[in-house]
């Protein structure tokens, strides 16, 4: 891992993907999760274009402009009542952070209570608990990993999100993203059985253009 830790990254994320999957959905309760996000320096984000199947939002975060690139599944499989999934690139300009990619899985991820042992479950009973809680019992769950084309990355859960585990690698997963044509996500819940999201990456190029416009600066 790079000094960009999962713990630093979620505090943000946490705030604005709200936000944002409310606005993709069309909820009437985007507002309140906007204003729920500003508590932690996130503004309402913006949607500012759609390439394909894929949007991009712009924002403003305590040190600046924030820009997302975001996308729901095309299916989910096995299908069943968990929240949707969002596969989330972020650039952060201002943080000197480029190319962040993120997924919200709907659902608490098996590993990811205990993910990070300088974080959150240090100083919160809660998460302490869920990290000595034992995953389902049966076979040991599978690590989540991002599959484009024959190139695999392997991903590092936080609660119900995911991280590219090495972060040096996400702007290789964005760069086989532009030449792909689909995604998978694989995860295991923590309560047991494992879910497969599989994205188009039909405009995804395009989008990730206008997101560097949007959002232009050093990396």
């Amino acid at each position: 891992m790079t000094s960009r830790s999962v713990s630093s990254r979620g505090r943000l994320f946490a705030a604005t993907a709200a936000a944002v999957a409310a606005l993709i959905c069309g909820l009437a309760g985007a507002e309140a999760a906007a204003k729920k996000a500003d508590k932690t320096e996130a503004a309402k984000p913006n949607l500012v274009g759609s390439f394909g199947d894929w949007n991009v939002f712009v924002g403003q975060a305590g040190k600046g402009r924030i820009c997302y690139v975001l996308a729901q599944p095309k299916s989910r499989e096995p299908a069943g009542k968990r929240e949707a999934g969002y596969a989330f690139i972020s650039d952060r300009p201002g943080e000197g952070v480029r190319n962040e990619v993120s997924f919200i899985m709907g659902f608490e991820v098996a590993g990811g209570a205990a993910a990070d042992p300088k974080g959150d479950a240090k100083t919160d009973p809660k998460a302490k608990a869920k990290a000595a809680k034992p995953e389902a019992k049966g076979k040991p769950a599978a690590a989540p990993v991002a599959t484009v084309g024959d190139e695999s990355f392997d991903l590092l859960p936080k609660g119900a999100n995911l991280w590219v585990k090495n972060a040096a690698r996400e702007s290789a997963l964005i760069n086989q993203m532009k030449a792909g044509v689909t995604l998978e996500v694989k995860a295991s819940a923590a309560r047991g059985g494992g879910t497969t999201d599989t994205y188009s990456l039909t405009g995804f190029s395009q989008a990730m253009d206008r997101l560097t416009k949007e959002c232009p600066g050093k990396g």
